[in-house]
């Protein structure tokens, strides 16, 4: 399974109960009876009812009378239906037991008894999602899918999973933590920690981000459960036993403690007939406790921490330091709601006050990973806080955050920026998005396990209706400053400073930790400790009956696709593709701008340019002027840079840049109107603005290594071998991190002003341009005005630079990065042919096939890496293997390249050439976004002619297909390259077949040398 550990979103959702009679009768749509409250149905009784029209769906809240676990249903006009069941799970140490349970209880139950049946059914279902989430004080278990029978079977095989698990030692042992030989049958290899949660904590908290977040969020509530990491520290994993495990599962996993969530269309009673023959045998049982409440401070406190020094960031600008305040209880709604509020209002976009004060001011890189109202515990808090500071800023950090809540005290907000968030929030409830279910879960699961009304928590328009009310009376947002930040004596100030040997430390304590436990080993032990490794082993290459879990057949795959009924206009010589739909009054626009050959020193300033247009604001205007804009009358504005392959050859790549906005159709002149003045007026000589720009994004680009270094790794593998992953290393790979971070320590910025005046030049003309536009059918004519306005004002003479023409020349590399992680990354690629040519559906059955089958037993099971396996790009043309928070770099190639002989011995059956489709068409089949329909084909050119032949490839794709695949495109072992992300290593630096990478300070070092 694969679990996350969550952390809250700061996002705004105004939310706030509706008043109802508690005899008003609702009829839900999929609802058979109509219900009120206090009416049983299945052992369940109804305790309320209410209708959200805002949301468009109907709230039903009911309690199972036998065990009193909470069910709350939404009825809703979906197909993507979602089940949930969590659990109330605070803990008392940081061993990381509910996330190690989270891990084992998908491990095998009762009714299914084989191993790892959750990965199982991601090949046996038709979902659209499947996971399992570990929280502060909770763990849930969600899923999405469309089919019926799909459904009941996910629900039966989570019911027994979480009810009935086997919960076996071996288990345990595999997924939390172990002692075992770095070679299981060899005695003689070192004994060392290895598991999956170990491993994956191990990764986390080399992540200074995460690090800084919780360690900040322990530091605020001490004394209560969350002053203790849910996931488990490293250093405290090993410390919990199997009996723990089972201990914490029987008091923690009963229907007593538990609340179920359910969205769609499928009837209630569908629902609670299935849950009730589950939970029928179960009585009530005692709700375990932990301490929640933490006692308010008399005075602040400040904490000190440290993590390791980031080798692509200035070492004298990596400190963080935060103010954070506690605030109200999560289970009151509306206060909620306003601090929610009134964080968005201080910290959120270019006119905010702390933007202004803290980022502007080039004071910090950005805002800190803590930073933004946290309702995800028992007491809310709100901090305020910043990365990327300089020691002898700190005390200035604090006081200018104090000097901005003191000014906003005295003055208030722009009633402008009060009335943009509410419109956010209009038009939040608009968008139909295919996540809808799923989206509403996680909004409401965390005040729910803390005593808030779900349903209270679904109201939106009442909180706005009470909002408004208060304001008129004045004083509401500053009462708040004064209560909560000014005059709060729990008021927490958090640093972390880096320390250059936080990683040699790190590693040393780890290895401490080893040496003591294996010097404390009898004898008995140790031959214990072979004997369960090999046993251990043994298991993980046993072949079991599958025949007990359910499963979806091929017959329950359409043969035709759902097409996308698309039209095409021409308007001032720009093609315009027009998707005529229900979008409940939002219109979305997207536009491209192919670009000609540009030099790569010029190109690698394109996503520079693209932020700068949402920046930098115009001569005339400044950007904290234009954010209130788009706020006020959009849904949002992108720019970014595309690069898309051909469908029929993976050598011709299209580079672009992509306008991507919505807004209300009241609102559609107003969004033409803003893009237009950005693209012709935005002021690259702000060299102020730039440099804040530069040194955020540098920041941003750091901070996203550690959380996708595969991804990382993979891009950078696949850059040799065709030209669309060349420009999208160039864009957003490694060599973009590096390139920021030269930037942000540049002092003369003038060269790069001219560089993206020479981009501006160039780019968006009308001649390059092509649009597609996605509305209702009584926002065309609205739409077609002001869009040939739009593109009418645009230039129509090209301004291109000399033509680069080159031949791209596949070359194959070993390439590897020296990280402060604790874990590694690793990618390989190979190239395959395009998405047009018959082999792509075989190369994509073959890659679902080597994970399930062999890649995710060698690399997660046995070697213990969070993640692992192969994937086929069909848009890109490349095959790829990968590893996510892997404890071993040159043996994880090494299963790579025995996964291609594997796979070309290997017989498959007709059920798993089966369960191999059906995961390629959960992703296939998918509900999408309203905005993302007729998208492939604007982008990539991929018609529904293209797609529907595709589905018949992959529907025809026989075994023998999959060897050919295999003996014709893997073998080739000498055209494949790779990239390694990671903690040095000798056996790879004293290798010379590899490519050292040395990034930021270490490669300036190096170069000096």
């Amino acid at each position: 399974m694969l679990s996350h550990l969550l952390r809250p979103s700061r996002r705004v959702a105004l939310r706030q109960p509706v008043q109802l009679n508690s005899r008003t009768r609702f009829f839900a749509t999929h609802t058979q009876n109509s219900l009120v409250p206090g009416d049983r149905l299945h052992g369940y009784r109804v305790q309320q009812i209410r209708h959200v029209p805002e949301l468009e769906l109907t709230a039903i809240a009911l309690e199972h009378e036998a065990t009193g676990a909470q069910h709350l249903h939404i009825d809703r006009e979906d197909s993507n239906n979602v089940f949930a069941v969590g659990f109330h799970t605070p803990v008392t140490d940081s061993t990381g037991v509910p996330h190690i349970l989270e891990h084992t209880t998908l491990c095998g139950s009762e009714r299914y008894p084989v191993r790892d049946p959750f990965f199982k059914m991601l090949n046996r279902s038709l979902a659209t999602f499947m996971n399992a989430f570990t929280a502060s004080d909770y763990t849930i278990y969600p899923f999405a899918t469309t089919n019926p029978v799909d459904y009941a079977n996910l629900r039966n095989v989570y019911m027994d999973a979480v009810f009935h698990p086997r919960l076996e030692k071996l288990d345990f042992r595999q997924e939390g933590w172990r002692l075992e030989h770095e070679v299981p049958t060899d005695t003689s290899t070192p004994i060392t920690f290895k598991g999956v949660v170990y491993n994956e904590m191990k990764g986390q908290t080399s992540d200074a981000n995460y690090l800084y977040y919780i360690r900040a969020h322990e530091n605020m509530f001490p004394g209560t459960t969350y002053e203790h990491s849910s996931g488990g520290e490293p250093a405290c994993i090993p410390d919990l036993t199997h009996e723990d495990l089972l201990n914490f599962h029987k008091t923690h996993y009963n229907p007593s403690n538990a609340r179920f969530f359910t969205y769609g269309n499928f009837p209630l009673e569908s629902h609670l007939a299935a849950l009730q023959e589950r939970l029928a045998h179960f009585a009530r049982t005692e709700v375990p406790t932990a301490n929640k409440k933490v006692i308010p401070w008399t005075e602040p406190r400040i904490k000190y921490s440290t993590c390791a020094l980031d080798p692509l960031s200035p070492p004298e600008k990596q400190t963080r330091v935060s103010l954070s305040f506690l605030a109200n209880p999560s289970e009151d709604t509306f206060e909620t709601f306003s601090m929610r509020l009134l964080s968005y209002l201080l910290l959120d976009g270019h006119a905010s006050p702390m933007y202004k004060a803290l980022i502007d001011t080039n004071l910090g890189s950005e805002f800190s990973a803590n930073t933004g109202y946290d309702s995800s515990t028992n007491t809310t808090c709100l901090a305020i806080g910043l990365q990327g500071v300089k020691d002898s800023d700190i005390d200035l950090v604090q006081e200018r955050i104090l000097s901005v809540l003191e000014e906003v005290k005295r003055d208030g907000f722009d009633k402008r920026r009060i009335e943009a968030a509410i419109h956010q929030m209009e038009l939040g409830q608009k968008h139909k998005t295919a996540d809808f279910g799923l989206t509403l879960m996680h909004s409401i699961t965390s005040g729910w396990f803390n005593n808030a009304n779900p349903i209270d928590l679904l109201e939106i328009n009442k909180n706005i209706d009470r909002l408004k009310r208060e304001l008129e009376t004045g004083n509401f947002f500053e009462s708040r400053i004064d209560k909560y930040l000014l005059n709060n004596q729990h008021k927490l100030v958090f640093i972390m400073n880096p320390d250059p040997e936080y990683s040699t430390k790190l590693s040393r304590a780890e290895e401490e930790r080893l040496a003591n436990r294996v010097n404390a080993l009898t004898d008995a032990d140790r031959k214990n400790i072979a004997e369960e490794g090999k046993v251990l082993a043994a298991n993980q290459e046993k072949v079991e009956d599958l025949s007990c879990l359910p499963t979806l057949k091929l017959d329950d795959i359409s043969p035709k696709m759902k097409r996308t009924e698309l039209d095409y206009t021409g308007m001032c010589n720009t093609p315009v593709q027009w998707r005529t739909t229900a979008t409940n009054g939002i219109t979305y626009f997207r536009a491209i701008s192919s670009l000609p050959s540009l030099p790569d020193d010029l190109k690698m300033y394109l996503p520079l340019f693209c932020d700068s247009l949402l920046s930098l604001g115009t001569r005339t205007q400044s950007m904290a002027e234009i954010d209130d804009e788009i706020r006020l009358y959009t849904g949002g504005l992108r720019a970014s840079t595309t690069v898309s392959t051909s469908h029929s050859d993976i050598d011709h790549v299209e580079e672009g840049i992509a306008l991507v906005g919505n807004c209300l159709d009241r609102n559609i002149d107003r969004m033409y109107d803003i893009l237009a003045k950005l693209i012709h007026d935005t002021n690259f000589d702000d060299t102020e603005k730039l440099k804040t720009l530069i040194i955020g994004n540098a920041s941003g680009l750091v901070d996203s290594v550690v959380g996708s270094g595969h991804i990382f790794a993979r891009t950078f593998a696949g850059s040799s071998l065709t030209p669309a992953m060349f420009n999208s290393e160039l864009l957003s790979g490694l060599t973009q991190v590096n390139f920021m971070n030269q930037l942000a320590s540049t002092e003369d910025l003038s060269n790069v002003v001219e560089k993206l005046k020479t981009i501006a030049s160039i780019v968006l003309k009308q001649s390059t341009l092509r649009v597609a536009i996605t509305c209702g059918e009584d926002a065309v004519s609205s739409n077609e005005h002001a869009l040939e306005r739009f593109i009418s004002g645009l230039p129509h003479e090209v301004h291109s630079p000399e033509p680069h023409p080159a031949v791209f020349v596949p070359r194959y590399n070993k390439t590897f990065f020296p990280l402060p992680f604790s874990v590694n990354f690793s990618g390989k690629a190979l190239r395959g042919v395009p998405y047009t040519h018959p082999d792509g559906a075989k190369l994509q059955v073959l890659s679902s096939l080597m994970t399930t089958h062999y890649l995710h037993r060698e690399i997660r099971e046995k070697n213990g890496a969070y993640g692992g396996g192969a994937r086929y790009a069909g848009l890109n043309g490349l095959f790829s293997f990968y590893s996510y928070r892997d404890p071993r770099t040159l043996e994880t190639l090494k299963t790579f390249e025995d996964a291609v002989g594997w796979v070309t011995k290997r017989d498959f059956t007709n059920q798993e050439m089966t369960e191999a489709k059906l995961s390629i068409f959960q992703g296939i089949d998918a509900p999408v976004s309203v905005s993302e329909e007729g998208m492939l084909q604007f982008v990539n050119g991929v018609s529904d002619d293209m797609r529907q032949r595709r589905r018949e490839q992959l529907l025809a794709v026989t075994q023998a297909d999959v060897r050919e695949a295999a003996e014709k495109y893997l073998m080739k072992e000498t055209e494949s390259s790779i990239a390694l992300l990671g903690e040095s290593n000798d056996k790879v630096i004293n290798d010379g077949s590899w490519n050292i990478k040395q990034f930021g300070q270490a490669a300036q070092v190096t170069n000096a040398e």
